[in-house]
């Protein structure tokens, strides 16, 4: 069943984000989620960066904005609350990115109840990208 998981659920493709090219090219993550607030990638990696920079409460908020941005994203392209949300569909790396760097944010600041629900819903959504982002 290529495209399904065993349980005949459709993958999840979202659409092009416009701030990946942005980012790619190297604008500062702040500019770009601010001309893009819709952008989960924008959010993910700010989320990231306050993570690496020690910020775990603005990253926390970060990686939240990051990830209600991507449900909002995921519901108009017909996500109906599960289902395989590929890594190797580039645009849905934002959606992914957020919901690891709030179960890494959610561990930083204690909330281990939010971690361990992110942590799984990342690993049922993808499990390559759980793979890859968390290890």
């Amino acid at each position: 069943m290529a495209g399904e998981n065993l349980l005949g659920i459709p993958e999840t493709y979202l659409p092009e984000d416009p701030a990946a090219g942005l980012l790619a090219d190297g604008a500062p993550a702040a500019d770009v989620a601010a001309a893009h607030p819709t952008s989960s990638l924008a959010w993910a990696v700010l989320a990231e960066e306050a993570l690496d920079d020690g910020h775990r409460v603005e990253a926390y908020a970060y990686a939240r904005t990051g990830y209600h941005r991507a449900l909002d994203s995921l519901r108009r392209s017909g996500w109906r609350g599960q289902g395989p949300v590929p890594w190797s569909h580039e645009p849905n790396r934002g959606f992914l990115r957020a919901l690891a760097a709030l179960a890494l944010a959610a561990d930083a600041i204690g909330e281990v109840d939010e971690e361990e629900r992110c942590r799984t819903f990342l690993s049922d959504s993808s499990p390559e990208a759980a793979r890859e982002l968390l290890g």
